[in-house]
């Protein structure tokens, strides 16, 4: 049931003043929490049950005896009543002369399969910046224990530490920085750089500070608009149409990311434990997650497959044999060589028999295709040289690359020791609870 929306008096008329005066009195206790004094007749409004439930708040803060006229707003609206005194006085620092049975009336039940009311979920605020002590946070945290957090449930996790993780290259694969987007390291990697970042997000929500400083009121620093004053106002008639409300684990989500109310965030961890601890011991189990025996690694373009002891020799004779396919260029054979080579002897020949100087000509002829002949065998010789020089560089790379592996396997052996040790102390920090914040 949703207590925010004030039903109007039967006589609009005679609540006139006590609206003005209502609105004047959050005013003043959001200011200095200080009430201004009750003009004669505001609270004859008959039947209307903010009458009587102003003028208990105004005696209780003056220290008088309020039992008569909370007697009679109990009777007209007790939970309206109830809610209006926790929150006035949460609002004005004196929380803690609420009356345990009001905050169990005001409050209600919470259930996963109801939005919760904005009444409820200004209750909740106070009470998890201290307005009511311990005993009120503690009555908050059993209210929200109707939340069932699988430990499957990995909205959890990504509520603490949104978005994907960026990760660095590892010294041990420097050299190879491609090493480190193969699928399954690059999986360890993200893994225990997200258990780090849960790690110090639950220790940034739970470290101990200072509590909320509800007993002393200053605007702006305490209560926003957006909280119990705003709830308040629209129970005096005072605020506008709410807006959407919100399921119960959908207000724990929201309270868990990294820019949500610090008092907020160590109640919704408190609930959200089994699925944190579920999905920190989930993390250490990738991280821990031994290297693969084989690792098909790109080394030059090629895909080489890399084994503890070595690089596989087949895929090495078929990135080799693709190497040679795609390094050498297709040459003609020297055909022009060859013709002249021809046309010389014919001229050379021709020359020797008729006329001796035409043989000069030959030898010329023959000069020219022996010298096209001679690039042509340059360039094999230096496309040799090249596919040589490629293919040795490609072994090199690939003895260094399992030579890498190794040291990262070590390397990892370090990083399950530090994911372990973060596992622990996030399993502290979940015992620690909310009552340190």
């Amino acid at each position: 049931m949703d207590l925010t929306t004030s039903p109007d008096p039967g006589n609009v008329a005679d609540a006139t003043e006590l609206h003005r005066y209502a609105e004047a009195l959050l005013v003043s206790l959001a200011a200095d929490g200080t009430t201004p004094e009750l003009p004669p007749g505001v609270t004859d409004v008959p039947g209307y049950w903010l009458a009587p439930a102003v003028e208990t708040l105004v005696l209780i803060l003056s220290g008088a005896d309020a039992l008569e006229p909370l007697a009679l707003a109990s009777q007209l609206d007790e939970r309206r009543t109830a809610l209006f005194l926790c929150l006035a006085l949460a609002v004005c620092g004196q929380g803690d002369r609420i009356h345990a049975s009001w905050l169990g009336t005001a409050f209600g039940d919470l259930a996963e399969d109801h939005p919760v009311a904005p009444g409820q979920r200004a209750l909740w605020l106070a009470a998890a910046r201290g307005a009511y002590g311990p005993v009120g946070k503690i009555f908050v945290l059993r209210k929200l224990d109707a939340v069932d957090v699988p430990a499957t449930d990995d909205r959890w996790l990504r509520a603490i530490v949104p978005g994907s993780p960026e990760t660095s290259v590892p010294p041990s694969l420097e050299p190879f920085p491609e090493l480190a987007k193969v699928a399954e390291i690059e999986r360890s990697l993200q893994a225990s750089v997200t258990l780090q970042r849960l790690r110090e997000r639950c220790d940034a929500i739970t470290s101990t500070r200072q509590p909320g400083e509800v007993t002393k009121v200053v605007r702006g620093t305490v209560w926003a608009d957006d909280e119990p004053l705003a709830v308040l106002r629209t129970l005096i008639g005072q605020g506008g149409p709410e807006g959407p409300l919100s399921s119960l684990t959908g207000h724990l989500l929201q309270d868990l990311r990294p820019d949500a109310d610090p008092h907020l965030a160590a109640l919704a961890l408190h609930v959200a434990a089994p699925a944190v601890r579920a999905a920190a011991e989930a993390l250490v189990d990738v991280v821990r997650e031994p290297p693969p025996d084989a690792l098909d690694v790109p080394i030059l373009g090629y895909a080489v497959r890399l084994r503890p002891e070595g690089p596989d020799q087949e895929s090495m004779a078929a990135a080799e044999q693709r190497l040679v396919t795609e390094c050498v260029p297709k040459r003609a054979r020297p055909w022009p060589a060859y013709l002249l080579l021809v046309l010389a002897a014919a001229v050379f020949a021709w020359g020797f028999v008729v006329n001796p100087p035409l043989a000069l000509g030959g030898l010329v002829i023959a000069a020219v295709g022996g010298h096209l002949l001679w690039r042509h065998r340059i360039q094999e010789h230096s496309d040799v040289r090249y596919v040589q020089s490629r293919a040795g560089k490609l072994g090199d790379l690939a003895d260094k690359a399992v030579w890498a592996l190794h040291e990262y396997a070590r390397e990892s052996e370090e990083r399950a020791s530090a994911a372990a040790r973060d596992l622990s102390e996030i399993t502290t920090l979940l015992r620690r609870g909310p009552r340190a914040a």
